[in-house]
């Protein structure tokens, strides 16, 4: 049996979502000097946007801000999608290594839809 959700932390999606993040700055590491401030700063920022918002979202008021935080993850997903795209064809980043994170990029996504339906089951109508 699992154990109750207490907070933020205790949600699969954001640990899912921190372990990506993880992912993206160990990439970023690889880009050259001059993406410092540019794709790799954005990509970083990006990243940790998703397990952010999850974690702000948990800890608001309402059931209709936690939508609109975890929202704003979902947003963040696809833009991690589209800069790690970019850095591929900037030649950054090797396939092989977008095919392992865009698995996680799917299954956080996948995680993050399930939870805003399930949330959005408990609104009243």
């Amino acid at each position: 049996m699992r154990a109750p959700i207490r907070d933020w932390q205790d949600l699969d999606v954001w640990q899912r979502a921190h372990h990506l993040a993880l992912q993206v700055y160990r990439i970023v590491e690889g880009f050259p000097a001059l993406e410092r401030y540019r794709l790799a700063d954005q990509l970083c920022r990006a990243a940790v946007s998703i397990p952010a918002n999850i974690a702000e979202g948990k800890g608001r008021g309402s059931l209709r801000e936690y939508l609109k935080f975890l929202t704003i993850a979902r947003g963040s997903i696809e833009e991690v999608r589209y800069l790690l795209l970019l850095a591929i064809d900037l030649g950054y980043v090797a396939e092989s290594v977008y095919t392992e994170i865009a698995h996680e990029h799917r299954i956080v996504g996948k995680m993050l839809n399930a939870l805003m339906k399930a949330l959005r089951a408990r609104l009243p109508t």
